[in-house]
């Protein structure tokens, strides 16, 4: 990768992190402020979770401007991910239901708004650790229509950390 490449990318990546870092707060005053939608459990939980998965893309974009910039250091803050990519999926299996629960018992605008931001935070999960489902560049586009589906950044940079750290292991073991 060239120096120039190197520069929009990391230009690029370096906006993703601050829109979703925006849309934490922006997402908030909308729903909650403008539109006006009850502060219920079942909506501060959904809510909740997808900010969390904000925070969480977040801090990979931020990681992997400093990576690019750096070439050949490793992703900062992997190991953080590597749990998040764990611990995500015990949140937001004990969080769906409960917000499923508020949906059944009381349906309407305190219950789901909430339920769709955990919808959201859970494709956002998806999004970020296992399967790209985001294509909003042209060349994204042209890899889906050609290829399908492909593995998210994320989860490739995960592999690649655990690949190496499996390496180091076995090699430190001789």
């Amino acid at each position: 990768m060239d120096h120039r490449s190197r520069l929009r990318m990391r230009r690029r990546l370096r906006s993703l992190a601050w829109l979703e870092l925006l849309n934490v707060p922006l997402q908030a005053v909308v729903w909650f402020g403008v539109i006006g939608l009850p502060l219920t459990m079942a909506n501060v939980s959904g809510f909740a979770l997808f900010v969390l998965l904000l925070l969480e893309g977040a801090g990979y974009w931020a990681a992997k401007v400093r990576q690019i910039a750096a070439p050949g250091s490793c992703l900062r803050g992997a190991g953080a991910l590597a749990f998040a990519r764990v611990g995500n999926v015990v949140v937001l299996a004990a969080g769906l239901p409960l917000i499923g629960w508020a949906v059944v018992a009381e349906p309407g605008a305190g219950s789901w708004p909430g339920l769709g931001f955990a919808l959201l935070a859970a494709l956002e999960h998806v999004n970020y650790f296992h399967v790209q489902l985001m294509y909003d560049t042209t060349a994204d586009l042209r890899h889906l229509r050609a290829h399908g589906l492909r593995r998210a950044h994320l989860a490739r940079d995960l592999a690649l950390r655990a690949r190496t750290t499996e390496q180091y292991r076995t090699h430190r073991a001789y």
